[in-house]
């Protein structure tokens, strides 16, 4: 059996856990299968930097934690509502997701061509 980086892999279980997620759930989230997922728990799998940049942006952990262990495993965020936000859009599916962003943006183009 092949061996990679068994801290990465390791902390990359430890970030589905936290959030409470199957590795089925957490692979649709970035977009592996589930198979593949399972692969880089049991340490089958290296994770390259493409998968860290993923992980991160999808679930809001910190780059720097999955890759070296360092620091807090969830980025800070200095404004309650953007987290509460955050939180809520990970509980959707990659559609309603989509929706989402797309509301967000006619929300912004309504605000930005609201009269002053």
């Amino acid at each position: 059996m092949l061996r990679f980086d068994h801290t990465v892999n390791q902390r990359i279980s430890e970030v589905r856990q936290a959030l409470g997620h199957t590795q089925e759930q957490f692979a649709a989230g970035i977009k592996i299968s589930k198979t593949y997922q399972g692969h880089i728990e049991r340490n089958e799998r290296q994770v390259n930097d493409r998968m860290i940049s993923s992980i991160s942006m999808t679930y809001g952990v910190s780059e720097e934690w999955l890759k070296t262990g360092t620091g807090d495993m969830f980025d800070k965020f200095d404004d309650f509502r953007l987290e509460q936000i955050t939180r809520n859009f990970k509980k959707l599916d990659a559609k309603a997701q989509e929706y989402a962003l797309k509301l967000i943006d006619l929300l912004v183009e309504y605000e930005a061509d609201k009269p002053s």
